[in-house]
């Protein structure tokens, strides 16, 4: 797995703007535009250009059972570079448990992304299946597993996301 200064900047940066309570209440200079559920978000140095979201829905649980747990914050990215393919990653605000695979399900369709951390990113060879179906979809549900034991399920809207990609990608040739 690489990883990414940009998306670190690019996180921090997200951090201040989103929250679960007042999402986009503060402005950021590198936001470019909002689509409907969308942000997309450019860095000049290196050229990086992303499109991010948080969740409309996240369930904790533990043994089957809901419980409160602390999450930081909770983003599904889709990142391109000059001259490189599209990068779907995720962090799920807490350390994923170690050799864990998060599901990913996009209206029936299901994926994987391999947890490195708290990142994961889509395995080999199978972001653009990725985008395909989130371009196509409504919704994309993730499911992880943290290093404590606690089971997450976060659904994230797709409305935006095909006009978000578009002017990410755009932005990034």
């Amino acid at each position: 797995m690489t990883f990414h200064f940009g998306r670190v900047l690019g996180a921090t940066v997200i951090t201040g703007i989103f929250s679960l309570t007042a999402v986009l209440a503060q402005e950021s200079s590198n936001r470019v535009a909002v689509t409907s559920d969308w942000n997309v978000f450019t860095e000049e140095n290196p050229k990086e250009c992303w499109s991010v979201t948080i969740p409309k829905e996240s369930v904790n649980t533990r043994n089957g059972q809901p419980v409160s747990v602390r999450r930081g914050d909770i983003l599904l990215f889709v990142t391109y570079r000059p001259k490189s393919p599209a990068e779907i990653s995720f962090t799920g605000g807490y350390p994923f448990a170690k050799g864990s695979k998060i599901a990913v399900d996009i209206d029936g369709k299901e994926f994987e992304l391999i947890a490195d951390g708290e990142w994961a990113w889509a395995t080999p060879g199978s972001d653009n299946a990725i985008l395909a179906a989130m371009k196509n979809g409504s919704q994309a549900m993730l499911t992880a597993r943290s290093g404590k034991g606690t089971q997450t399920k976060d659904t994230f809207s797709l409305r935006g996301f095909t006009a978000a990609m578009t002017e990410a990608e755009t932005r990034c040739k």
